[in-house]
């Protein structure tokens, strides 16, 4: 059985009080939950800036960090980029590798080719890649949600061996959905994760089964309960909703009783 994951994405915001004090939050909402949190995982994606004073504050939680990006060569003359090792000897183990922030909003945005190259990286040095797939409203109108996750799913993973789940997660991310006030229904994600698990077991074999797919669509309080009930939905990718004690303390307890 897939033990759910739900990470929270930062993004470019909070101070460091701010982080310290959101992660206590955190920690003490979990330690209130008992031993009905040990059933889910939990990992924090703070900004690069913040990884040591993270993983800091983690210590002793059973809380994961987890960075938002990551270079893909193991060092060399590439100014203000992180190599995986750097990342590893922070106490990372998820980094985030091919948001849709990162592939769309960013300019120039990440090609597939690119974002191969860092899941490579990140296995080389035992980081566990978060690969972020997922369809624009233009692809969805025009019925290529399938074959989008088809190809991204394909690229990111070229040339991988994986050989169990716990090397890697998959996180769907339905771009239509974020911040525009649309939200997934729980049928169109169930629908695109079980896509992406027949991706998987059909490259990966029996590995495929074991790896996690998270939902990564503006995931709140009031949807996670049902959209993390789906059977191809192990977890959430969480934005916004991470950035407040009480609404991502909301999704996890959703999580626990999904």
């Amino acid at each position: 059985m897939r033990r759910p994951l739900v990470a929270a994405n930062w993004k470019m915001n909070l101070n460091l009080p701010q982080a310290r004090k959101l992660v206590a939050d955190v920690r003490d909402g979990l330690v209130a939950r008992d031993e009905r949190a040990l059933r889910i995982e939990v990992a924090i994606c703070p900004p690069a800036v913040y990884l040591f004073p993270m993983a800091k504050a983690l210590e002793g939680s059973g809380i994961a960090l987890g960075a938002q990006n990551v270079f893909y060569e193991l060092e060399g003359a590439f100014t203000g980029e992180l190599a995986p090792g750097m990342l590893a000897e922070t106490g990372v183990r998820y980094v985030l590798i091919g948001h849709s922030e990162r592939r769309h909003v960013l300019s120039p945005g990440e090609d597939d080719w690119t974002l191969n190259r860092k899941v490579h990286a990140a296995l080389r040095v035992g980081l566990v890649p978060v690969l972020c797939v997922g369809e624009t409203l233009d692809q969805r109108q025009a019925d290529q949600t399938d074959d989008v996750l088809a190809f991204q799913v394909a690229a990111g993973l070229s040339g991988t061996r994986i050989s169990g789940g716990g090397q890697l997660v998959i996180a769907y991310e339905p771009v239509w959905a974020i911040g525009t006030g649309q939200n997934a229904t729980p049928e169109q994600a169930q629908n695109a994760h079980a896509r992406i698990r027949a991706l998987l077991k059909q490259r990966l074999g029996a590995a495929g089964e074991e790896v996690r797919i998270l939902y990564g669509g503006s995931l709140k309080p009031d949807n996670a309960r049902v959209i993390l009930a789906q059977p191809d939905v192990d977890g959430g990718l969480v934005g916004g909703a991470s950035l407040k004690a009480e609404s991502f303390l909301g999704i996890l307890a959703a999580a626990m009783e999904a």
